[in-house]
């Protein structure tokens, strides 16, 4: 069976339709959203009901959950030593998101799970507990386990991150686990600005990376109606290496480190 996962589309409509024609060509039986689905792009609401349209399952991202249930900003917000202005404007943001998205798209963001179980397969955003915090890649296979151990699927697959990663770890229970993150199909934050998303062919794990028209994606953005589109435009024409926190790529600043357990995770937190 193959099985496509797509997350993190962040509104982008180019990056996305481009995607779709890729999707057409490796023809996969079944696919599936790691969510993060309409913030900080173009077309919020297009990609929303393209994405009901299409009938794809998914699981609920942070900056959905900002929609769902607007405290969760406010919570994190609280642990971020980010300046206030920052979170001024991604509240103004969100607000006018909210308001495009309308009440039904919203009552339909709500009822995303935060996990999704597929056979073999476990989709998350972020981590089981939260769509906001999750590991790097650089996470050793000891925080990786005690996170989505608890999962007990052969396969795990998050995106929140926006930096592709296959890795192999062993479980107590199922022996071998494997861990994916998918990329993401808006900005991604490894050097690659093309989108990203997940094939798995019969349990095989493959990463596509797909080439977009990236400039006309942010002169789409700098023209529509978002507040702060300008600044989010021009924040985005850095060249992905370098920019690894925009403003909504939230990282280390709000909450470096948490206990797992007796150790120390290091998390990461992104849009």
């Amino acid at each position: 069976m193959r099985i496509a996962i797509v997350s993190d589309i962040h509104g982008n409509r180019t990056a996305f339709e481009a995607v779709l024609t890729d999707l057409r060509e490796t023809s996969p039986d079944l696919i599936l959203h790691g969510g993060d689905l309409a913030d900080s792009g173009s077309n919020p609401t297009e990609i929303v009901d393209r994405i009901r349209d299409l009938g794809w399952n998914g699981v609920l991202g942070n900056t959905d959950e900002m929609h769902s249930r607007p405290e969760s900003l406010e919570e994190f917000a609280s642990q971020s030593s980010a300046p206030p202005s920052l979170w001024a404007a991604v509240r103004e943001m969100a607000a006018a998101t909210h308001a495009m998205l309308g009440e039904d798209r919203v009552a339909w963001i709500r009822t995303l799970p935060r996990t999704l179980v597929q056979e073999s397969i476990a989709l998350v955003h972020a981590s089981p507990e939260s769509p906001w915090r999750s590991p790097g890649p650089e996470a050793s296979d000891e925080e990786l386990e005690a996170i989505y151990g608890p999962l007990e699927r052969p396969i795990i697959v998050y995106g929140h991150i926006h930096r592709s990663f296959v890795r192999t770890i062993q479980h107590p229970q199922i022996q071998q686990m494997l861990i994916v993150n998918t990329g993401s199909v808006s900005l991604s934050y490894d050097g690659d600005a093309r989108a990203s998303y997940l094939l798995l062919d019969d349990s095989k794990p493959s990463i596509r990376r797909v080439e977009y028209d990236v400039q006309r994606e942010l002169n789409l953005l700098s023209e529509s109606s978002l507040p702060h589109s300008d600044w989010v435009a021009k924040s985005s024409a850095v060249s992905p290496r370098s920019c690894r926190e925009p403003f909504f790529k939230f990282r280390a600043n709000g909450d470096p480190e948490r206990m797992t357990g007796n150790r120390k995770l290091r998390v990461e937190m992104s849009g």
